[in-house]
């Protein structure tokens, strides 16, 4: 008996290669990507801030922004999207706008609190509009670097660090990140990197700091 299966694509490495992009200065033509919840609503965020997008059968089409989203200020509503919400909280905290991101009951349970206090070490500026530690946010322009090295912890959530990693060189700056303790789920931070170095991002990990 012969057969064809064809596999779906990772929301994972869909999302990040849609965010990333997105900020390029290039079009990307991202094909076979996989269409769920958390890529549809990374895709109606980054149409609403300004990208476009255009979807044909199994490709997605992405008109880069070179760094910089046109739309200074929405409401980005998530679900419970954790891979976009979290790497856009990093992101939109590196520009110049103002930005509310929210989603369903159960976003706004999940933590989000290390992420945030991170970016804040940075310079970004971002407050909780109820809850503290957790979703919904508010984002406000960076203020100046203040810092060039920061440390996040390992053990939380592996997609706090691949936020970093996708937002930081926008600071268009050697910045360095320094891992506290055993890093979970390393697999997901080696698709961060590979996706980094296709957009031309460098980067050096010294033993999981960078």
């Amino acid at each position: 008996m012969n057969g064809k299966i064809t596999l779906p694509g990772s929301k994972s490495i869909t999302n990040r290669l849609i965010l990333l992009a997105s900020l390029s200065k290039n079009r990307t033509v991202i094909k076979n990507f996989l269409s769920s919840d958390d890529t549809n609503y990374m895709v109606d965020a980054l149409k609403k801030l300004g990208v476009e997008i255009q979807r044909k059968e199994n490709e997605l089409i992405v008109d880069g922004v070179n760094q910089t989203y046109p739309v200074k200020s929405c409401d980005l509503f998530l679900g419970n999207a954790g891979t976009a919400f979290r790497p856009l909280t990093a992101v939109l905290s590196m520009m110049s706008g103002e930005y509310n991101l929210s989603g369903i009951k159960r976003m706004h349970e999940r933590p989000i609190k290390d992420l945030v206090e991170t970016l804040k070490k940075i310079g970004a500026s971002i407050e909780y509009t109820d809850q503290s530690g957790f979703p919904p946010l508010k984002i406000m322009p960076l203020n100046k670097a203040i810092s060039h090295n920061v440390s996040i912890k390992g053990n939380v959530s592996s997609q706090f660090l691949s936020s970093m990693l996708m937002a930081i060189p926008l600071l268009r700056k050697p910045f360095s990140i320094e891992v506290e303790g055993d890093l979970i789920s390393k697999p997901y931070v080696d698709i961060t990197l590979k996706l980094l170095e296709k957009f031309g991002v460098h980067y050096q990990n010294h033993n999981w700091k960078f």
